[in-house]
């Protein structure tokens, strides 16, 4: 199944981006630049000019593939997402048990993560960091409810859903299978931007590696308890 899997494409909506920057080399650098650069300037401290010259292309090549920075910034944190689901579905698809499978997910969720190989121009590892640092500022914007419409979020609702329905799977009668979700994805992020920067508003130590994991599905699985 790993060898099927392995040429799948990880898809990211259509109106977050103006040209597929999977379509060609200079898209996919601008994909693999952009996540070094966005990771070490904060999205504040990043331009498409700084990009350009770090590739060694025009400004104008990349704003024929995003609008805006905010356009990239989506595109990278929906990619995330979607590889998430990719991996959830691979690691899960031969396990029974509805309580197996949602530990796996909240292991996905928030454990640590290694580069994929299967996308070589994606560093996971830094992308993560995005996600932690900056993937609220997807959303938290006066554009959001037209976003919303154009699909800009549907890699994070559908994984949200995934995870939801094994949720109803164990306790068919809990009320609120996507906040919770939703809760335990956004503190995935949250507790760990504490943990490095407000360390007073956490318990979770990251030196120890599976702390965040056991609080989120210790968090999780007495919540839905019937």
């Amino acid at each position: 199944m790993k060898n099927l899997l392995a040429n799948i494409k990880i898809t990211v909506e259509e109106k977050v981006y103006l040209k597929d920057p999977e379509s060609s080399e200079k898209g996919r650098m601008i994909i693999e630049h952009g996540i070094k650069l966005m990771e070490e300037l904060g999205l504040e401290g990043f331009t498409f000019k700084k990009l350009a010259e770090r590739i060694g292309i025009t400004e104008a090549t990349i704003y024929r593939y995003f609008e805006s920075k905010h356009h990239l910034l989506v595109y990278l944190i929906s990619w995330y997402w979607s590889w998430l689901e990719y991996r959830l579905v691979f690691a899960t698809s031969n396990i029974a048990s509805p309580q197996e499978r949602l530990r796996v997910a909240i292991q996905i969720l928030s454990g640590r993560i290694e580069n994929d190989m299967d996308f070589a121009h994606i560093d996971e590892v830094t992308l993560q960091k995005i996600v932690i640092a900056e993937s609220a500022k997807a959303y938290l914007t006066k554009e959001v409810d037209e976003n919303n419409k154009e699909g800009f979020f549907l890699s994070y609702k559908r994984l949200n859903k995934r995870i939801a329905s094994i949720i109803l799977e164990i306790n068919p009668e809990y009320k609120y299978p996507d906040s919770l979700v939703s809760t335990v994805s956004e503190s995935a992020h949250q507790q760990v931007f504490f943990a490095k920067h407000l360390p007073s508003l956490t318990n979770i130590d990251l030196a120890q590696e599976d702390q965040l994991v056991d609080f989120l599905t210790e968090l999780v699985l007495n919540t839905i308890k019937k």
